[in-house]
């Protein structure tokens, strides 16, 4: 029989604008955008850390984040970071 003593996921995720919407809207809803993602880690209980978050030229969000694997402990994923 096997456990899972520690997981964790690593993920990339663009926030691109939204198509025929004026640049500063679209923008804006980036940003909103990702407020919500991050809203929705912390209301879902879900232990996660932004490794980097980068706005690109063009307005759109790049964020490297870790975060918690279902309901799986972090183990030494967590303290490596």
């Amino acid at each position: 029989m096997k456990r899972i003593k520690a997981a964790c996921i690593c993920q990339t995720l663009h926030f691109m604008l939204k198509e025929g919407v004026e640049h500063s809207e679209a923008v804006a809803l980036v940003k909103h955008e990702v407020e919500h993602y991050r809203e929705g880690l912390e209301r879902n209980r879900i232990r996660y850390r932004i490794l980097e978050q980068q706005e690109q030229a063009d307005g759109s969000v790049i964020i490297k984040v870790i975060k918690q694997y279902n309901s799986a402990p972090m183990g030494e994923y967590w303290k490596d970071i």
